[in-house]
């Protein structure tokens, strides 16, 4: 089983690295004019052509590029002019720290939510829970991040608008960021804990005598964790390639802010890298969370 995943997300790796390949250069207009700008004579825009290989055949210029990736060589910036790999070794420090953070909130708050709303179900803190979490789902991201910078950065000066200067200054980004992720979670956690909690097992702790926060924490949240977990897997993932809004809205230099630089200047090598890096994240996420599922669920692990 771990062989034929493995060699699926190969595949799917190099499906969509070539995805990215083709439709970067299927799209009007020439990258070395973009960099050059629009008073570059023609000569020298053929001949930088020329030079990075921009005029031989797509699929000589993809092999190219998959034997250069393989090897850890990214190209060059056309825009910036370093190594693609030196400024996305840059930016993945602060997209790491962005992405644990917002996972913190998301499973600590999400994880609350979840078992506090499946122990009063169809109570008031149920309703205010799921509430929460529902806004959190439905809220887009860079509505939830200006909101937040509003109130807690521009109102109440509790933290910094923007920047990396200090942990705090990474609370507002991981909370706008990791709020959507919070309420998959806690909807989840009740929607499985509750389950968990009409099986017979959980009668029987009940007749031998164990409280209340026994039989939830003891007896039933380990066995709803499996599929809350395999969530929480993606989601690490998911963070850790989505936060391009996140890091826009709050001026953090990490990889989304980086491709987004790569869009704007259509900036090929740079663009190439960062999409296929996020792509690589969420394959790796997916692949990591079957994995796991398989090794905590002994049924997969026979049916495999």
């Amino acid at each position: 089983m771990i062989l034929r995943r493995l060699a699926q997300s190969l595949a799917v790796l190099l499906g969509v690295a070539l995805m990215i390949f083709v439709m970067l250069r299927i799209v009007p207009g020439n990258p070395i004019e973009t960099m050059m700008g629009e008073h570059a004579d023609q000569a020298t825009v053929a001949r930088m052509t020329a030079e990075m290989g921009l005029d031989r055949p797509v699929p000589e210029q993809f092999v190219r590029y998959l034997a250069s990736a393989f090897s850890g060589d990214f190209g060059t910036s056309y825009v910036l002019g370093r190594p693609v790999a030196e400024l996305m070794g840059g930016a993945f420090g602060n997209t790491l720290i962005l992405a644990l953070f917002a996972a913190l909130f998301a499973w600590v708050v999400g994880l609350g939510c979840g078992i506090l709303s499946a122990v009063h179900r169809n109570r008031l803190p149920d309703r205010i829970f799921m509430g929460f979490s529902l806004l959190g789902i439905s809220l887009p991201v860079f509505m939830a991040a200006m909101f937040l910078q509003y109130v807690f950065a521009f109102r109440l000066k509790w933290f910094p608008v923007s920047g990396t200067g200090s942990w705090q200054s990474f609370v507002l980004p991981a909370t706008a960021l990791g709020w959507n992720s919070a309420g998959q979670v806690a909807q989840m956690t009740r929607t499985s804990l509750l389950e968990t909690l009409g099986e017979d097992f959980i009668e029987t702790a009940r007749a031998k005598g164990r409280g209340t926060a026994g039989v939830v924490l003891v007896h039933a949240l380990r066995c709803a964790m499996l599929p809350v977990m395999t969530v929480m897997i993606i989601q690490l993932s998911g963070l850790l390639s989505g936060a391009v809004i996140t890091e826009t809205v709050f001026s953090i230099n990490g990889l989304g802010r980086l491709m987004v630089q790569a869009i704007s200047g259509r900036d090929i090598p740079l663009l190439q890298a960062t999409a296929l890096f996020a792509t690589a994240v969420v394959v790796l996420g997916n692949l990591a969370a079957d994995l796991l599922y398989a090794v905590l669920d002994p049924r997969i692990r026979k049916g495999a």
